[in-house]
């Protein structure tokens, strides 16, 4: 039952309305109408029905009696009732409902058996008599009956009291206010101690984690120095309750505690659309899996990007040791791509979103596209990894026109959704996995190196039919949308809902965003040498022959000079943009014999390069010279018989490394640059083969003689054999005459005088 509202218009009662308070000054009754009064002496004349009916109008708590004492608290409801109380408070409403109907439900629809009594029939008896009535029935009961029942010593006025609350409050008017007292807190704590409290808080909060023994003791120390001994300090348990009341149970971490207490600056914001906050978070992956240099077990790296609003993942990649800022941008770079549809995925795989047919998608796109979203992402949300905070991700951010926005110090829960998903894909897909190392150390297996036999690129293709088939189409349980929080909804369904709301911009990017997604170089093109990136020549005489010493358009900043872009993980080669075609083309390293010939290196190997010759007083005026030492650094130097031996297993993993990040470049390269290079192997043809490394021994070999001969060729070529004996005769015959002008030439014997 709903409370009416009562407003008080009594002379000198408070008015508020529209937030500005007024004084009834006088109130005319016969008329309708009261004058009101403002502290500043502006008066209004203002009717009863005006003032009932506005919504902004209510009785001032200042003067109103009836609830001045609720200042400073929420209205009681019924709901603050425990069951047994609740039900003497029905009782009690349900006799004050026989004294003003005649009926104790209050409706005269559905009598109860035996009603009207004659004694509270409204159509023979005044109020007044049934409330006299009602107050024999209940002084005729029991003592200890009426007690318990809260019906003890109800007299008239009792009555009337508890009718005039019924009708204000409802149902909890009828409740005693014992029922429902008022906690005021701690009443026995002083201003000295509450100051010394909140000291030791400020305090405590920078210490370590530390009991409530020792906060006691510390606001004891406190108000002995500051407020002398003499001052009252209450015991251990009145403390203990009262920093509990004030901050808390404690419970928490300390670093958690204090981020807690870290002032807000935008406050809470409702994601509502596909791509527009992006989580991005990397993990190790729990299990263990073969690299295909080796075949020895390693653990890899997992990155994840997950679209908070409909939980979709959008993104992944399986890096080997560590990730890189090229790493992350090329995670980025998926987000916004559509994903091609591999060999042995089917039709239920393929693109399922309604309003858009995958016809016209494939159709933009270029290739058969998954049924996984693809969007140009607003917000990325990351940690504080040093991956996330460099130049180089400040300039993707401007590419993609995205904002990568880390998470706030000491609050995890900002990007909770990712870390929530590690453990989801966990308990879904990596515990059934073979070569699963559990939650730690202290869950793992007996030997889960042994049981490795999925390779890198076995578990990739795993990975990415498990998400698009099995992972969008999974039910949701609290990420249900807010619209529809008691729905049945899965990552797939919400984006598919998402058009209908917020539409679907279907922008996908050119195959040559990769190249402006790399760390860029702006250098000059050297005659002779081409172009030098971080200590290595590379050139192209077919693509350089315009611009050698040639200053380029380019003005500002880097006026005069060229743009080269470098990926990190494959130095073999860098990228230079044509200026009148804009073509990208490879430069290669002018160290290097052939492609296919030298084998993969990264910034880490060349840093090590450039190290090692210089530790070894060489200084090179060609990067030919170099490639006997690099070479050696990835072990073309120790016998062939001995590498598997000799190597560290931490060695083995840093060129297994190299392999695999050159081969990732050279996937997320356009196909005209990686049509070059031999494709790699699909996931369902590779297999784990133990001790590959002697093939990488024979390619640096081969690179090495290879090399070799084309310095031999090229400072001494071939001498030209002699001709045989009478060539001269066999060329041109003896017998032929020469030719009169020949003759003449030569003078003969009558030209002497």
């Amino acid at each position: 039952m709903t409370a009416a509202v009562v407003l008080d218009l009594s002379p000198g009662a408070g008015l508020v309305l529209d937030g500005a308070e007024w004084t009834v000054e006088r109130r005319e009754p016969h008329l309708g109408r009261v004058q009101l009064v403002k502290d500043d002496g502006t008066r209004e004349r203002m009717t009863f029905r005006f003032l009932a009916n506005h919504p902004q109008c209510r009785s001032s708590s200042r003067t109103s009696s009836a609830t001045r004492t609720d200042r400073g608290r929420q209205r009681k409801a019924s709901e603050d009732l425990n069951a047994g109380r609740l039900e003497l408070t029905e009782l009690r409403m349900a006799h004050l409902l026989e004294v003003a109907t005649g009926f104790r439900s209050g409706d005269p629809f559905h009598p109860g058996p035996g009603e009207p009594r004659a004694e509270y029939d409204p159509a023979t008896t005044t109020l007044t008599e049934r409330r006299h009535a009602k107050v024999a029935e209940l002084t005729a009961l029991d003592p200890q009956h009426a007690k318990l029942l809260g019906l003890g010593s109800v007299g008239y006025r009792t009555l009337i009291r508890w009718e005039n609350a019924r009708r204000r409050f409802g149902l909890v008017g009828c409740a005693d206010d014992r029922w429902l007292r008022r906690s005021g807190g701690t009443r026995t704590v002083s201003e000295e101690v509450r100051e010394a409290v909140l000291a030791v808080r400020e305090e405590t909060k920078r210490m370590a984690k530390v009991s409530m023994r020792t906060k006691d003791r510390m606001i004891r120390q406190y108000v002995r120095e500051e407020f002398g001994p003499e001052t009252k300090v209450p015991s251990y348990d009145t403390l203990r309750r009262l920093w509990q009341e004030w901050f808390g149970p404690g419970g928490a971490r300390q670093r958690y505690a204090r981020s807690a207490d870290l002032p807000e600056s935008q406050g809470h914001i409702l994601v509502h659309r596909p791509g527009q906050v992006v989580a991005l978070d990397t993990t190790v992956l729990p299990v263990m899996v073969r690299e295909h240099v080796f075949g020895d077990p390693v653990k890899m790296h997992l990155t994840l990007a997950l679209d908070v609003c409909t939980h979709s993942l959008v993104a992944f990649r399986l890096t080997l040791v560590s990730d890189t800022s090229v790493d992350v941008a090329m995670v980025l770079r998926d987000v916004t791509m559509p994903l091609p549809m591999r060999a042995d995925w089917g039709e239920d795989l393929e693109w399922p979103y309604p309003g858009l047919p995958a016809a016209v998608v494939a159709e933009f796109a270029g290739h058969a596209v998954a049924g996984l979203p693809f969007f140009a992402p607003e917000t990325v949300t990351t940690d504080h990894g040093s991956v996330y905070r460099n130049h180089h991700l400040v300039e993707v951010e401007r590419v993609l026109g995205c904002q990568v926005l880390p998470a706030r110090v000491l609050r995890p829960t900002d990007k909770a959704a990712v870390e929530r998903a590690f453990g989801v894909i966990r308990q879904l897909l990596f515990e059934h996995l073979v070569g699963y190392t559990g939650v730690d150390v202290a869950d793992r297996g007996a030997d889960p190196a042994a049981d490795a036999v999925l390779t890198a690129d076995q578990l990739e293709h795993l990975i990415a039919t498990w998400i698009v088939g099995v992972w969008q189409k999974r039910k949701l349980g609290e990420y249900a949308p807010a619209w529809d929080p008691d729905g049945s909804h899965s990552p797939n369904s919400l984006f598919a809902a998402s058009f209908a709301q917020t539409g679907f911009a279907m922008d996908i990017p050119a195959p040559e965003l990769f190249y402006e997604l790399l760390p860029a170089h702006y250098v000059r093109i050297d005659k002779r040498r081409g172009v030098k990136i971080r200590g290595l020549w590379y050139d192209d005489a077919d693509v350089l022959r315009d611009y050698r010493g040639e200053l380029s358009t380019r003005g500002g900043k880097h006026k005069g000079k060229w743009l080269i872009r470098r990926d990190p993980r494959d130095r073999r080669q860098v990228f230079f943009q044509d200026p009148i075609s804009h073509d990208w083309h490879p430069l290669p390293w002018t160290g290097m014999p052939r492609a296919d010939q030298m084998p993969a290196f990264g910034d880490a190997r060349a840093s090590a390069l450039l190290t090692k010759a210089a530790a070894a007083g060489l200084k090179p005026k060609s990067d030919a010279e170099l490639l006997p030492a690099l070479l050696g650094l990835i072990g073309s130097n120790i016998p062939v018989s001995k590498w598997p031996t000799r190597l560290k297993k931490s060695q083995r993993t840093e060129h297994a490394r190299e392999t695999h990040q050159a081969r990732a470049a050279q996937a997320d390269r356009p196909s005209s640059t990686a049509a070059a290079a031999p494709p790699p192997a699909s996931a369902g043809e590779e297999t784990a083969t133990v001790l590959s490394w002697p093939g990488r021994a024979r390619q640096t070999q081969e690179a090495v003689a290879g090399e070799r001969r084309r310095r031999r060729e090229a400072v001494r070529p071939a001498p030209v054999p002699p001709p045989e004996l009478g060539h001269s005769f066999r060329a041109r015959s003896v017998f032929v005459l020469p030719e009169d002008g020949l003759e003449e030439d030569r003078g003969g014997p009558d030209d002497a005088g």
